[in-house]
């Protein structure tokens, strides 16, 4: 392993926990931490943005362009990611198992799809 992806691996990950804890603790009333967890989720969010471009960086590459075919894989990795949430949440929060796990199995089906989206089929 390339020590640009090792880097990566770990930015990535730390900023990743940070954002994951943080929507927990915004998102569920019982710990009471809402605006905190406003905050350490903003806070994973540039942990995450500070990945890429430590790991442009690292590997002497330029940052990729924002034209319309990048902005479409954005907003939709970003739908799926929701998705995939908003399965979790039904059946952590709600207890709609059967519901929770569908709408999570089409977030990850979606996340999936990803793959061919940016890689593309040969």
């Amino acid at each position: 392993m390339k020590k640009s992806s090792f880097v990566a691996l770990v930015m990535g990950t730390v900023g990743g926990v940070l954002f994951a804890l943080g929507m927990c603790m915004a998102l569920l009333p019982e710990w009471n931490a809402f605006w905190e967890g406003v905050i350490l989720g903003g806070i994973g969010i540039v942990f995450g943005a500070a990945t890429l471009l430590v790991w442009c960086k690292m590997e002497k590459i330029k940052l990729p362009e924002m034209n319309g075919k990048n902005l479409f894989r954005i907003f939709y990795s970003v739908a799926s990611v929701l998705i995939l949430g908003a399965g979790m949440c039904l059946c952590l929060v709600w207890q709609q198992f059967i519901w929770g796990t569908l709408v999570g199995l089409l977030g990850i089906v979606l996340l999936i799809a990803l793959i061919p989206m940016i890689k593309g089929i040969r």
